[in-house]
C-alpha cells in the first residue's frame, strides 16, 4: 500500500523558515509519480495548492508563495521538498503531501485551480505549520 509520509513542520517567527519533506513508500510496482505536490489547508478554508513539480522537472507555483516557496525533489524520486522562506502570518496551515502518477496533473495553471486536490488520489497525513508575529 503506497504511503506518503511528510515531515519538517513546526512553528517559526514570522519571516523564518522551514523545510518540508515528504517520502512515499510501499509503491512496489515502481510505477512512480510523475507528479507530486504540496498543498494547504487553513481552518474553515478549502484546500489549496500550494507548489507542484510534474513532467520533466517543471514547477507550478500559486502566487501566495511565489519567490518564497521552492518545490523540488530528491535524488530518488519519492521524495519531495518544499523550502519556505520569509514565511508570514498567511501561511500558517496544515500541509499536505500529494502525489499522482501522471505528470501534466502538476503542469501548468490547473494545479492551483480551486478544487484541483480531487485529482490527486495520495496524500500524505498532514503536517502542521504555524506562524508566530
Amino acid at each position: 500500500q503506497v504511503q506518503l509520509t511528510e515531515s519538517g513542520g513546526g512553528s517559526v517567527e514570522a519571516g523564518g523558515s522551514l523545510k518540508l519533506s515528504c517520502v512515499v513508500s510501499g509503491d512496489i510496482h515502481g510505477e512512480g509519480f510523475n507528479c507530486m505536490a504540496w498543498f494547504r489547508q487553513a481552518p474553515g478554508k478549502e484546500r489549496e495548492a500550494v507548489a507542484g513539480v510534474g513532467d520533466r522537472e517543471a514547477t507550478t507555483y500559486a502566487d501566495s508563495g511565489k519567490g518564497r516557496f521552492t518545490i523540488s525533489r530528491g535524488s530518488a524520486r519519492g521524495t519531495l521538498y518544499l523550502q519556505m522562506n520569509t514565511l508570514n502570518p498567511a501561511d500558517p496551515a496544515m500541509y499536505f503531501c500529494a502525489a499522482n502518477r501522471l505528470g501534466r496533473f502538476c503542469d501548468g495553471a490547473d494545479l492551483v485551480r480551486p478544487g484541483y486536490w480531487l485529482e490527486f488520489g495520495y496524500w500524505g497525513q498532514g503536517n502542521q505549520v504555524t506562524v508566530s508575529s
